[in-house]
């Protein structure tokens, strides 16, 4: 599907529903002007700051200072925890408190909002404690992890995991990174995810350590998730070329026409996805954050307005489908 269109669709079917999303930047004004647009075409956007208030009737407002009884009462769970764990000293719990992004986290998590976008103007780092923090993982799921959709020019769309959070995945990481990517491009594209293993070597081809971990997180897949056609460990090219997947991998349930790449590490996944949007012309929804009972996205802070729009988006079609991304854990 070409970028526009899929888009088009994401968007249509977040205002369709009327979603709430929560933009935990709302002093900034480019979550201002998001949230106008959101607001223009019936997402219901919620700005959290001191000076937040968008020109639109439209667009909520929190103020983390004074965020409501619900969002109170989640957010003082969560100092408490911190609290207890860090030592943590009254100015530092008071601080803790008012912050805004993890006020509009803790309002997904009260049930004011169906999902919450962040980062504009804070580390990716300190957006995925706040959503360990307050949301917590789904259940079945025992890693945060990232995708991108990658949307090419010639229509095609595909998923690569995990581009932004776990370095060095372990086997059991890597299954989740699997099972959530496979989650994530299902909820967004509609299509059945066809799972490829990523190495430098296909079916034994090579053997390494590394190589042994990709083969382990298949069979832990194929445990949990016996529904999910996933195969590796696979070259790229035997998972994406038909020719080569018949040559290299026959039989294989995935290679030729895998549709989610899972890459081995963090290094491999970052490299990869920048190099499809570089010199294939890719568009490149993300980082996504999987894994998470309730959707949480990460912004870069050199994000623009239409990013922040964008992301909205795919966060409130994320929310649609929180009961769909539960896992389905197999005997």
């Amino acid at each position: 599907m070409a970028p526009g269109r899929l888009q088009e669709q994401w968007l249509q079917r977040a205002a369709d529903a009327r979603l709430r999303i929560v933009l935990a930047d709302g002093d900034d004004a480019r979550a201002q002007e998001a949230a106008r647009r959101l607001a223009d075409i019936g997402v219901r956007p919620i700005l959290v700051g001191t000076d937040a208030r968008a020109a639109s009737a439209d667009v909520g407002h929190i103020d983390p200072r004074e965020p409501g009884a619900a969002i109170s009462s989640a957010v003082t769970e969560v100092v408490a925890r911190q609290a207890a764990k860090r030592d943590l000293s009254k100015v530092e719990q008071a601080a803790m408190a008012t912050d805004a992004l993890l006020v509009a986290v803790a309002a997904v998590q009260s049930g004011q909002a169906d999902g919450c976008v962040a980062g504009a103007t804070r580390p990716s780092a300190e957006v995925a404690r706040a959503a360990i923090r307050v949301i917590g993982l789904a259940p079945g799921h025992s890693t945060l992890s990232s995708s991108f959709i990658m949307a090419m020019p010639d229509g095609r769309t595909f998923a690569y995991g995990d581009c932004a959070v776990v370095p060095e995945p372990d086997a059991q990481q890597l299954a989740d990174i699997a099972i959530a990517t496979a989650e994530t491009f299902q909820a967004l594209v509609g299509e059945p995810p066809v799972v490829a293993m990523l190495s430098f070597s296909t079916k034994g081809s090579a053997d390494h350590a590394s190589v042994h971990v990709v083969r382990e997180a298949v069979d832990r897949v194929r445990i949990r998730r016996p529904d999910l056609n996933i195969d590796g460990e696979l070259q790229f090219d035997a998972a994406l070329l038909p020719a080569v997947g018949d040559a290299k991998a026959p039989g294989s349930p995935a290679a030729g026409r895998a549709n989610v790449f899972i890459f081995p590490n963090l290094a491999a996944a970052n490299i990869a996805y920048k190099i499809t949007e570089r010199l294939a012309g890719a568009e490149a929804y993300g980082p996504l954050f999987q894994g998470l009972a309730r959707p949480i996205n990460d912004l870069s802070r050199g994000c623009s307005a239409e990013d922040i729009y964008n992301i909205s988006a795919i966060t409130g079609v994320q929310a649609l489908c929180v009961v769909q991304h539960s896992p389905k854990e197999g005997g």
